[in-house]
């Protein structure tokens, strides 16, 4: 079954790849705009993080929110059939700006690493490519679900000079030997790891939330510099945009440094929120206190038509 999956998502990415980006993406739009009525375990989701992140914003302006989100999303799996299947030259002409760089690169001549964190927001796999072309560039790489799949976005991930390194005792020592080198490492800063012990509650939009402790642990252990990143969506291609982080990510006290990684994230979400990907169950709390965010999707879901 996995085979079968794999082959028609690697077609279906093709197929994608041979139309003009501006297709692509509006054929994505159509497929989000068919989604949304139906409903569904993302647009639950994301209409509840919506609601958590902005209770300022009206119940009306909040929806639309939520629908410009979904759009967006299949925007971003619409596109990837450009970023991984088509020729490098052409993936980098999609960067039209890029603001920000002077400070990774000036930071990298003195011989000291960069850390970037890059939230899920825009086309993260831009960034990812990017970096590449900054400087040598070691990034944490977990295989996909449908294993088929791996050989494809492994090469995609690395054809701009980055390397990919797994997500294992060895590959983290690798990753922080690379940084400790003076090189570049990129990190997920908002995805909450599976182990309890590898994060801590930490605000998010105001919202307490797991969040993972490896960037600021790597950051303490390298001297690194920690600069945000990500890939705004633009008609015809990308903005790519670095922001330097709050020195408070440097703090030897975690929750600190959590709350302080979580405001850059938020920084970078102010810039296209609707293009962050709020269908990720990000409000999770370990360990759990109380009913979670969500239990009463779940229940939604299991109720029986009457």
């Amino acid at each position: 079954m996995d085979t079968l999956k794999a082959g028609l998502i690697k077609a279906l990415l093709h197929m994608m790849a041979l139309l003009p980006l501006s297709t692509a993406r509006w054929l994505g739009r159509m497929a989000g705009s068919l989604y949304w009525p139906v409903g569904g375990r993302s647009r639950a989701v994301t209409q509840r993080n919506i609601d958590l992140a902005y209770p300022s914003l009206g119940a009306d302006e909040r929806k639309k929110l939520a629908r410009r989100s979904i759009l967006a999303t299949a925007e971003l799996a619409a596109e990837m059939g450009h970023v991984w299947l088509r020729p490098w030259d052409y993936v980098q002409s999609l960067i039209l700006e890029v603001e920000g760089d002077q400070q990774i690169t000036e930071c990298l001549a003195t011989g000291r690493g960069v850390i970037v964190l890059a939230p899920h927001l825009g086309n993260w796999e831009i960034i990812g490519l990017h970096l590449g072309l900054l400087g040598d560039t070691v990034s944490l790489y977990e295989p996909p679900a449908i294993a088929g799949l791996g050989p494809m976005i492994e090469t995609g991930r690395q054809r701009s000079g980055a390397t990919l390194v797994p997500t294992d005792g060895r590959g983290l020592a690798r990753l922080l030997r690379s940084v400790k080198q003076g090189n570049i490492s990129g990190i997920l800063p908002d995805q909450a790891p599976r182990d309890i012990n590898s994060g801590e509650n930490a605000s998010f939009m105001g919202i307490n939330c797991f969040t993972p402790t490896l960037a600021s642990n790597m950051i303490r252990r390298t001297g690194a510099l920690a600069v945000f990143g990500f890939a705004q969506r633009i008609p015809g291609g990308f903005t790519v945009r670095y922001l330097p982080a709050d020195e408070a990510i440097y703090d030897a006290d975690d929750h600190t440094s959590l709350a302080a990684l979580n405001v850059g994230v938020e920084r970078c979400v102010e810039h296209c929120c609707e293009q962050y990907q709020w269908e990720y169950k990000r409000f999770r709390v370990r360990p759990a206190d109380g009913p979670g965010v969500y239990d009463d999707l779940k229940k939604k879901r299991r109720r029986k038509p009457r």
